[in-house]
């Protein structure tokens, strides 16, 4: 009889490092899925959540070829906390779909879970525990500036947007301050995941 895998919900600020930290989880052969590319599935071409958005934005929140216009979608729910609750209600219940169904299929002893909203937006309750990955906002702001091409006025008001650090941290098993370098943090995740296949459950 094949034990269900038990889900670590993983977590963290932007700038953090939490794409490192996952790709270093799915180097070790843990299942994983990213809560955001189930956003962007949800939103393909096709699907009714598509036809929603577009019949409550209109056509111009689409690009020409059909696909959702992010940055369009963003400027409009970034400027009306209305219209971001309209596409949360919408939304979520729909990623949280695609998220079960995903990890159903894992074959590891645990799976994960990523994702930037994960207390935000309940999703820590399709988890057994929670690993946060913590990071000073200074660097936070200097890796998006650098990776996203962004002004210090837009990273500072996503990180306004998200939960604070201290709402993350209160809901943490586990923290992973990430202030080093590449290789301490892959030896951070290694000495994680060897702890994490003597749980069980995802307790101690």
């Amino acid at each position: 009889m094949t034990t269900q895998p038990w889900i670590l919900g993983l977590t963290g600020g932007i700038g953090s490092g939490k794409s490192a930290v996952a790709q270093h989880f799915i180097d070790l052969g843990v299942h994983l899925i990213d809560a955001d590319h189930a956003a962007r599935w949800v939103v393909e071409p096709g699907r009714p959540a598509l036809d929603k958005i577009v019949e409550h934005f209109g056509p111009d929140i689409l690009q020409a070829d059909g696909q959702l216009n992010r940055s369009a979608l963003r400027g409009r729910i970034f400027a009306d906390t209305n219209e971001r609750r309209w596409l949360e209600a919408l939304l979520h219940p729909l990623i949280g779909q695609e998220i079960t169904q995903h990890l159903a299929r894992a074959e590891s002893p645990y799976a994960i879970l990523v994702s930037p909203l994960l207390v935000e937006s309940n999703q820590h309750t399709l988890t057994q525990r929670i690993l946060v990955v913590d990071a000073p906002e200074h660097l936070q702001m200097q890796r998006t500036m650098q990776r996203d091409q962004s002004s210090s006025e837009q990273v500072q008001a996503i990180l306004k947007a998200q939960a604070s650090r201290e709402q993350r941290l209160s809901h943490a098993h586990d923290v992973l301050v990430n202030d080093r370098d590449l290789s301490w943090l892959q030896d951070e995740v290694q000495r994680l995941h060897r702890f994490y296949l003597t749980l069980r459950g995802g307790r101690t």
